[in-house]
């Protein structure tokens, strides 16, 4: 490797760690409403804040179990998982009017754990990282502290499970950076692995 590569890639990685410093901050601290993107889909362990406005004893904090359900008082149990906080709003509006005339339902995001991604290998932060919006390769490697000296550039992995199987998608970081295949810096998915050999 040419020096000219080696400092392009060192001036790359220090843009790219310097800009994700308040998403590695966000991460630790847990996903607040205001960081959680409207297409955001609610899934298991996350909080979630559920109030009906000017009800009594209706503002409650409500964890989603491990099946993505949820229970709400008078509205009983709901699927939460999946949808986004606008749809189970609609969703809890529709189950309260029966019992109570224009429900306004208020639905946020306290903490977001279930979209979790991993990145393992040679990186200098490995471990597990909650993305709070839209999150790519590059994006995840920086948040995991940056490349090491002796990561194996164009044989990074991502590892994908699906209701099919597993899928493994490879990612050549010298060429993504470079411009040359910037279709490989693919959106990761919750439960995504990227490993770095």
């Amino acid at each position: 490797m040419s020096i000219k590569t080696t400092v392009f890639r060192f001036i790359v990685s220090f843009f790219l760690m310097f800009s994700a410093v308040s998403a590695i901050a966000e991460t630790d601290a847990g996903a607040t409403n205001e960081s959680t993107p409207a297409s955001y889909q609610i899934g298991p362990g996350d909080v979630l804040n559920i109030s009906v406005w000017k009800e009594e004893g209706m503002q409650l904090e409500v964890l989603v179990r491990p099946d993505g359900g949820i229970t709400f008082p008078l509205a009983g149990e709901i699927q939460a998982g999946g949808l986004t906080t606008k749809a189970l709003s609609e969703t809890l509006v529709k189950k309260l009017k029966r019992y109570i005339p224009h429900p306004n339902v208020t639905v946020s995001v306290l903490r977001s754990e279930s979209n979790k991604i991993y990145v393992i290998g040679k990186v200098n932060r490995p471990g597990e990282f909650t993305a709070t919006g839209y999150l790519d390769v590059l994006q995840a490697l920086t948040m995991a502290g940056g490349l090491t000296p002796f990561a194996d550039t164009d044989d990074i992995k991502i590892i994908r499970r699906t209701e099919t199987g597993t899928l493994m998608k490879k990612f050549d970081y010298d060429e993504v950076i470079s411009g040359e295949r910037l279709d490989m810096n693919i959106i990761l998915k919750a439960g995504d692995t990227v490993v770095v050999p």
